[in-house]
């Protein structure tokens, strides 16, 4: 049992007639309050550049600490393109994305962070390879703003992946994309509670391209993204696109179990045979056993890893849970009291 508000909001946006193609910009924010107003002044901009398209902004809070969600009622108000999904709780930045998609109503959906890092005005390069033929287009990350040393891992993370996947993944890319409706229908067939929706877009095999641009730095907050939170994701990427880790548990438990078959003959061998008494290198012997004990451990801990994710996706629990949404109501043109948008009714319902 949980309860849910759902704030509506009544305006004159009946679908046009005119034949535009509705293009969902999905932002994932959490505890995002100072980012709310230049993020939806650079969205707004895009949109009157790009007038061929009509545009909606669906955001989906984490459950945020701050003002965010307030911060989005007001401007849904003067706003009818702002819809809002706001969580129980915070079900984590991959299932915020998913859920974001699934929600999107338009011909294509664009993730983008609100901290501004990548550039709302790449959208424009985005539509215009989507419209070459394009399902997915994704931005590469040429340049960043962060130490150097965790560039270097991201690089090599991306690389690994990729050879660890059964499938060509993008290097260098993040997910500020763009996706064809055809990959969202593809999305709500997927079951997954710790999904990783750049491996999985990429399974799907559609006709994808990168655009490279210039990562800037985070206008205002800090970043969500700690080193275990990281850690976190990458071992998502990893046991979500491939098995090859358990194949190598068994090649390295193979290798080990010959290793110390040899070992243990060649010890009988030389107590028997040659000097018949304890041989040298005991604390060879200690060092060996300390560190098959600790590959035995490490080992154990990705095949963990496997059941956990196994044992949450056979929980059946819904994730996320809904709290509160904020959605235009579409009404007919001629209805509308006035050009801009007006509380039409606020319900509470508990399900």
């Amino acid at each position: 049992m949980f309860s849910t508000e759902v704030v509506r909001f009544a305006g004159s946006s009946k679908p046009s007639s005119s034949g535009r193609r509705l293009i969902s910009i999905c932002i994932p924010v959490l505890n995002e309050e100072r980012n709310i107003a230049p993020l939806l002044s650079r969205l707004r901009e895009v949109a009157k550049a790009h007038a061929e398209y009509r545009f909606e902004f669906v955001f989906t809070d984490n459950a945020s600490s701050d003002s965010t969600f307030e911060r989005l009622a007001e401007e849904a108000l003067t706003d009818h393109r702002i819809r809002v999904i706001r969580f129980t709780r915070n079900f984590g930045f991959q299932t915020s994305i998913l859920t974001n998609y699934l929600n999107a109503r338009g011909d294509a959906a664009i993730q983008l962070d609100a901290d501004l890092q990548d550039p709302p005005e790449l959208i424009g390069a985005f539509l215009k390879a989507w419209e070459s033929g394009h399902s997915v287009v994704y931005g590469i990350r040429r340049s960043r703003h962060e130490h150097l040393l965790l560039t270097s891992i991201r690089k090599a993370f991306y690389r690994i992946l990729n050879r660890l996947s059964n499938v060509d993944m993008p290097v260098d890319a993040g997910d500020f994309r763009l996706i064809d409706r055809v990959i969202i229908d593809h999305l709500r067939t997927i079951k997954d509670n710790s999904p990783y929706l750049r491996g999985i877009i990429s399974e799907l095999g559609y006709k994808q391209i990168g655009i490279p641009y210039d990562r800037t730095e985070r206008m205002e907050g800090k970043s969500k993204f700690r080193l275990l939170s990281l850690t976190r994701l990458a071992i998502d990427g990893i046991c979500s696109q491939s098995t090859k880790p358990l194949e190598l548990i068994t090649l390295f438990g193979f290798f080990f179990s010959i290793a110390s078959l040899m070992g243990a003959f060649v010890y009988l061998f030389w107590f028997f045979l040659v000097v018949q008494k304890p041989p040298p290198g005991f604390t060879t012997l200690v060092i060996l056993i300390l560190l098959s004990t600790g590959m035995n451990a490490a080992f154990v801990g990705v095949l963990g890893e496997y059941i956990g994710r196994i044992f949450r996706n056979t929980r059946d629990l819904p994730t996320p849970i809904i709290d509160q949404r904020i959605e235009p109501v579409l009404i007919e043109a001629e209805d509308a009291p006035s050009e801009d948008p007006v509380i039409d009714q606020i319900t509470s319902t508990r399900v």
